[in-house]
């Protein structure tokens, strides 16, 4: 097994600076702000030959918004980390020494039992010594002086951290992850305790404020031998509405989670009905041409009339997504959450899935007879043949004559067409057209040009007779 690594300490010491800097990634958000980070975020890293898994954590004591509860489980969420840790790399800031609260720090990682690693970070331009002199009195051993954002110090550090575990050899190939799902969806619809029940257990914070969660949250997980990756996401809201500077970078990182995703689960607040925010964040994933899961929550709580008004919604609203996957759940109580699982294993089998382009092409051809292609300038739109022309999204490339003039609306019907045939799951069909070049284009000119010369050898001829 490899080391586990916990990065531990004060809100705004640089934790996930640190995080970003071992795992060699931007992962984590780092603002000049304390309370930005509030989930446990894994990442893995590697020093020389050996390999280690990170865990970012939130400031312990500090919930960003002055909330006693909110702090309560930000700290709770980095204890677990520790509980899971094999050591801790315990954060302090050089550049203000040791206070009240890194006391009561060390009286809490004492009790741990876990082996605690004093890390003195923002000591560029510092003398390394004086830096660590205040922080001998926490009774922690020797500190070690770092600077996360530059660089310095960190490889004695992990040296002589990774010592302590024994060396296995070269870490043997991670196995694929499976499947990534990314979770998305307006603030407070319930996108951080659904993926808790996904996993079982409390791994993301949940809190009754909207905008908790303000990471991408990467977490793989197993379940009855299927390897799966879910992303939690900050809550995306209208873009009128988002002044702050981290809010704007967490809905930036949800769009990155939306482009990495294989699956998206997109949760809808039943109770509020299919908003006007859904139907643009459900148009966003239309546009990535991602495989679709959309689970309408708190269902449970509604009465049978209240029930089927979101059901009119659904059929009336969710046509330009047909090809999702709709799923009525209860995050909270678990109700339909382990049917999400059977729909994710059909579409990573239906991905996993390659298509003769025989069997492409007789599903087009049984749709253009069924209904044939409009004419232009009086002339037929051909469609000839088909083949798969990539997956993730599904893509089809279809070939014949001025499909250039192809309508939407036809497109719209060939990509359902090709989406029933080939038996997709929750996934769509993006169809791209080509030109077939014209075989008889140029000799137009050369026919004329010989039809000429004949005429005129004709005339010369006749003449020549008189």
């Amino acid at each position: 097994m490899i080391p586990i690594l916990a990065i531990f300490g004060r809100p705004n010491v640089g934790k996930s600076t640190l995080f970003n800097r071992l795992t060699r990634s931007r992962d984590a958000l780092v603002a000049d702000r304390p309370g930005i980070t509030r989930d446990r975020q894994y990442g893995f890293a590697q020093h020389g030959r050996r390999r280690f898994i990170a865990i970012d954590t939130g400031g312990m004591g500090e919930g960003g918004e002055g909330d006693a509860r909110l702090a309560a489980r930000i700290s709770d969420q980095a204890m677990r980390a520790v509980q899971e840790a094999d050591a801790v790399l315990w954060l302090v800031d050089g550049r203000v020494g040791a206070v009240a609260q890194d006391l009561e720090l060390a009286d809490t990682l004492r009790r741990t039992g876990r082996h605690v690693h004093l890390v003195v970070n923002k000591t560029e331009g510092l003398d390394p010594d004086v830096a660590c002199a205040d922080f001998y009195r926490l009774g922690i051993g020797e500190p070690s002086a770092i600077s996360a954002e530059h660089g310095n110090g960190i490889a004695p550090l992990l040296g002589r951290v990774l010592d302590e575990f024994p060396d296995t050899g070269a870490a043997p190939e991670a196995a694929a992850p499976g499947p990534r799902v990314g979770i998305i969806g307006r603030p407070n619809v319930g996108k951080s305790t659904l993926v808790n029940r996904m996993l079982g257990e409390e791994r993301v914070l949940i809190y009754d404020e909207p905008g908790t969660t303000r990471d991408s949250i990467a977490v793989p997980f197993e379940r009855r031998d299927h390897r799966y990756v879910l992303v939690d996401t900050p809550g995306m809201r209208r873009r009128a509405r988002v002044v702050d500077r981290v809010e704007k970078v967490s809905i930036a990182r949800s769009l990155q989670a939306v482009e990495q995703a294989d699956v998206i689960i997109a949760v809808v607040d039943a109770r509020a009905g299919l908003t006007d925010q859904d139907i643009a964040l459900l148009g966003l994933t239309a546009e990535s041409g991602k495989s679709l899961i959309i689970a309408l929550n708190k269902w449970d709580g509604l009465s049978q009339e209240q029930r089927a008004t979101v059901r009119g919604q659904v059929r009336r609203r969710l046509g330009f997504v047909e090809y999702a996957c709709i799923r009525y759940i209860s995050a909270l109580h678990g109700t339909g959450v382990g049917k999400l699982f059977d729909i994710l294993d059909a579409i990573a089998e239906t991905q996993a899935r390659t298509f003769k382009s025989s069997m492409v092409t007789e599903i087009l051809r049984q749709a253009v007879q069924a209904h044939e292609p409009p004419l232009v300038q009086g002339r037929r739109i051909k469609l000839r043949y088909a083949h798969i022309g990539g997956h993730g999204p599904v893509r089809v490339i279809v070939h014949g004559n001025q499909t250039e003039h192809v309508p939407n609306a036809y497109r719209r019907y060939l990509s359902n067409s090709l989406r029933r045939g080939l038996k997709l799951v929750g996934t769509p069909v993006i169809v791209d057209f080509k030109r077939g070049e014209n075989p008889y284009k140029g000799r137009r000119d050369e026919r004329k040009k010989k039809e000429l010369a004949k005429r005129s050898r004709m005339i010369r001829r006749k003449g020549s007779r008189k």
